[in-house]
């Protein structure tokens, strides 16, 4: 399984097309990570709308702290051998 952190701040102009283009690709082993960085666009309804409809996608909502910070969730799980991320 490969996991894509997608640190989200303020981004609901580019975010639905960053998050079908995810969606889009071939390799479907997958989970999404949204982190949703204490937004204040529509970027946050965005993240719970997509998520609902699939699965593979789950939001973290959390106070302003930079992308740093959105690498450091895992949640009891093996941890990230992070080879790029998405920004």
């Amino acid at each position: 399984m490969v996991s894509i952190i997608v640190p989200v701040y303020n981004a609901e102009r580019y975010l639905r097309y960053c998050i079908e283009s995810i969606l889009g690709q071939i390799y479907t082993n997958l989970e999404i990570i949204l982190v949703d960085d204490g937004a204040s666009d529509a970027s946050p309804s965005i993240c719970n709308e997509y998520a609902a409809k699939d699965n593979r996608i789950t939001v973290i909502h959390q106070t302003n702290g930079e992308h740093s910070q959105s690498t450091k969730y895992r949640s009891g799980r093996r941890p990230w051998r992070i080879h790029r991320l998405l920004r």
